[in-house]
């Protein structure tokens, strides 16, 4: 593939400056000493030869995306979008509505993802199109509060659902909890660092555990209409409201619906490792998002058909009342399969979060420890130790509940920042090379949604969202000290260089070749010769 954005992945968007044209350096311009790219693939030998590899298929890709939008979300707490819309048959449309609109911002990063092929995602796009400070904030708030606690948070999770069983009459003790989380993130964090392969077969498997859970959900709701137990999915009864319609409350509801989806754009954060993404990634996103949100929508269904609205809305695990309602004596399957949900949500939210990380050692914003891959194995390992590192922190922390309300509303924030570049970018640069392109008025019809959504967020919890931008500004300061002042003190940088040279060695790790893009077939190619998804 040959796009104006340079067969490199490097942009011409400095650390210091605001948004230039998307293009790649040719071979004949020089290097700056500084760029974390001057020395790629170089060791203290001279050329590695090391680079990422594309080892990530359809399967894969689908698997990735499906992954981390189905967590535990959906089999513990969907009463929030049937609290707030008023009515099962409103919730239904709730649910439906968000899975369209997620599926339209999707399509908009696929075609950012091919234009700006880069590992990233948001961050990499915000930072070509509108420069390295805009990129450095998204950046901060997800290396700072977004990717740990979110971790964290999926990983106690997982520890809860599978220590239940064991602790039938109370809860489990909070240090058990916290100790099999850990376990749960070390293990993973050494199945990714190991083999790329490895962390695509456990997400594959663990994708496949979690619909195959829902789809008994599902089942169990086909046998429950079947019966004739469909009271309050009847028309009459679907749009009978338990509460008078509220605009604000109904705004509330698509919220916690759009945030359901959330992971939709993580495959953007692994554009470099897949298999002739023209053509996976929009593929992906064409496959994974009407069946994740047809799952949401008969699960849903499935739920009403054996608990009315006030049930569900009283319990706090629907999927375990529901198992425990339809199952019986196997109602044991239900805890079972959220921590199987949970644990491929941990690998699948640790593998896209080191190389967002990786992406931003490389430009720069990060330590350039973190751009590196090991010699064999091609991980990111320092990047993947770094996000271990840090969700570990967090988990000695009560507050990260707290911590995620604050910048839930940042990162949404940054969704619709994204899409605009977009259509900066279609302004901008109109005849850029786009192996897929949508119509403009997919993202504009995204916009209008995150805006209502956004000055809804802002009216409703200013304390909050207030907070959350506080947080991210604290990353201004931060940027010109850590990346815009370059003349740094000579003690600093060899102080800087030693510790980096003492990790490469622990580590293994080189700087990666950055790879010329290859044809469809040539990526099909490498992909056979590797066992590839």
């Amino acid at each position: 593939m040959t796009t104006s954005s340079g067969s490199s992945g490097v942009g011409s968007s400095s650390s210091g400056g605001g948004g230039g044209s998307i293009r790649g350096a040719s071979p004949s311009e020089p290097r700056d000493p500084r760029d974390p790219q001057a020395e790629a693939g170089t060791d203290a030998r001279g050329p590695s030869g090391v680079a990422l590899k594309k080892r990530i298929g359809l399967l894969g890709a689908c698997a990735l995306i499906i992954g981390n939008i189905i967590g535990s979300g959906i089999f513990v707490s969907p009463k929030g979008v049937l609290q707030n819309a008023g009515s099962v048959g409103l919730a239904v449309i709730v649910w439906v509505s968000a899975g369209v609109v997620t599926a339209i911002g999707a399509l908009c990063y696929a075609e950012l993802g091919v234009t700006i092929p880069k590992s990233g995602g948001d961050y990499s796009y915000v930072n070509d199109i509108f420069g390295g400070l805009a990129g450095f904030l998204r950046l901060w708030i997800a290396v700072l509060v977004v990717s740990p606690t979110t971790q964290a948070v999926i990983a106690l999770t997982f520890s809860n659902y599978i220590l239940q069983p064991l602790f039938s009459s109370c809860l489990p003790p909070e240090s058990s909890t916290r100790l099999l989380a850990a376990a749960c993130l070390l293990f993973l964090t050494w199945v990714n660092c190991y083999s790329v392969r490895w962390a695509m077969f456990v997400q594959d498997i663990f994708t496949a555990g979690k619909l195959l859970a829902l789809g008994l959900i599902i089942i169990l709701g086909v046998v429950q209409i079947c019966k004739g137990h469909y009271y309050w999915l009847s028309p009459v009864k679907a749009f009978e409201t338990f509460r008078d319609y509220d605009v604000g409350q109904l705004a509330l509801s698509f919220l916690q619906g759009s945030f359901a989806y959330g992971g939709w754009n993580f495959l953007n954060y692994v554009t470099e490792e897949l298999v002739d993404p023209c053509r996976n990634l929009p593929y992906a996103i064409f496959i994974s998002m009407p069946v994740v949100t047809l799952v949401y929508v008969s699960a849903n269904l499935a739920y009403i058909t054996a608990m009315s609205p006030q049930e569900l809305l009283a319990s706090n695990a629907v999927a375990l009342t529901f198992g425990e309602k339809m199952l019986g004596l196997m109602s044991w399957i239900m805890p079972i399969s959220v921590a199987l949900s949970t644990f491929g949500g941990v690998n699948g939210s640790l593998f896209t979060s080191s190389r967002l990380f990786f992406a931003g050692a490389r430009e720069g914003h990060l330590p350039r420890l973190l751009a590196m891959i090991h010699i064999k194995s091609c991980t990111p390992i320092p990047a993947l130790v770094f996000t271990f590192s840090s969700t570990l922190l967090m988990l000695c922390t009560s507050d990260m509940y707290t911590l995620i309300n604050y910048v839930g509303f940042i990162n949404y924030f940054f969704y619709g920042i994204t899409i605009a570049g977009q259509v900066v970018l279609r302004i901008r640069e109109p005849d850029l090379y786009r192996p897929f392109k949508v119509s403009l008025i997919w993202p504009m019809i995204y916009l209008l949604f995150w805006a209502f959504l956004l000055v809804f967020s802002l009216y409703s919890e200013p304390v909050v969202c207030g907070t959350g931008l506080a947080i991210m500004m604290t990353g201004v300061p931060v940027y010109f000290l850590g990346v815009y002042w370059e003349n740094k003190p000579q003690c600093f940088d060899i102080a800087i260089g030693k510790i980096t040279h003492l990790c490469q060695k622990l580590c293994v790790v080189v700087y990666p070749v950055m790879e010329e893009s290859s044809g469809p077939e040539d990526e099909d190619d490498d992909d056979d010769d590797d066992d590839d998804d």
